[in-house]
């Protein structure tokens, strides 16, 4: 069992260049597990896990089971917008990605923690909930719907401020969260988020009324992740 995570900061890249280096590492850690299953015992190599932080410039993403009809503007719109658009193979719809919401893809081979993709996905959502909770926050979980959610039960004041979507295949993740933290949110006028057409969207920096500094985010997330996955983050 490998309870390492290499952990990664790649600060604001282009959210395509960033898929390809998710994809990258998903393969082999894919193709290391089909390696080990081939091998003798003493002749596997444990497969590797990984967590990536960043930011990425405007962008719309579409899940693959998404409507697109759920994008509310054209591509000359998206255009002067500076933003771009990708159909990519994640479950969930469209959501936004860009400058001030902290994105986490943790790259994980759930064989060396548990092979529970429900699980998973609440030890996720936790994460950020223990995060918000520093801030004196209480988010929880909507019924029926992934992600974090402040006043989930109330249906004139529930707002969603972490969307979350992942790929899971031989028990390799990849995908994962995004935090608004100092999002700008008129961008999220521009979707239907996450297909659902009833609920709000928000950010830490709108519920706190001031900018909240990223880096202390992202010590409180990784701290967070550690504990709930039981792992040790290595910087890489």
């Amino acid at each position: 069992m490998n309870k390492n995570v290499l952990f990664k900061d790649l600060g604001i890249l282009d959210y395509k260049e960033c898929w390809d280096y998710q994809e990258e590492l998903f393969n082999q850690t894919v193709a290391q597990k089909i390696a080990n299953r081939n091998a003798d015992l003493e002749s596997q190599v444990p497969t590797k896990n990984h967590l990536l932080f960043v930011e990425h410039p405007h962008v719309y993403t579409l899940g693959k089971s998404g409507d697109a009809s759920h994008l509310l503007v054209n591509q000359d719109e998206l255009e002067e917008k500076n933003a771009t658009y990708y159909k990519i193979n994640r479950g969930g719809d469209i959501t936004y990605h860009g400058p001030g919401q902290l994105v986490g893809y943790p790259i994980l081979d759930l064989d060396h923690f548990f092979t529970d993709i429900h699980k998973y996905l609440r030890l996720l959502e936790e994460t950020i909930i223990l995060t918000l909770d520093e801030y004196g926050i209480k988010a929880g979980r909507s019924k029926g719907e992934t992600g974090v959610w402040l006043d989930a039960d109330d249906a004139f004041k529930a707002r969603k401020i972490c969307a979350m979507g992942v790929r899971c295949s031989r028990w390799v993740t990849m995908h994962g969260w995004g935090f608004n933290v100092n999002s700008n949110l008129d961008y999220f006028k521009n979707i239907v988020p996450c297909g659902i057409q009833d609920k709000a969207v928000t950010s830490l920096n709108k519920e706190l009324g001031q900018n909240v500094d990223m880096e202390v985010i992202k010590q409180q997330l990784k701290k967070h992740f550690s504990n709930l996955f039981e792992c040790t983050l290595v910087d890489k």
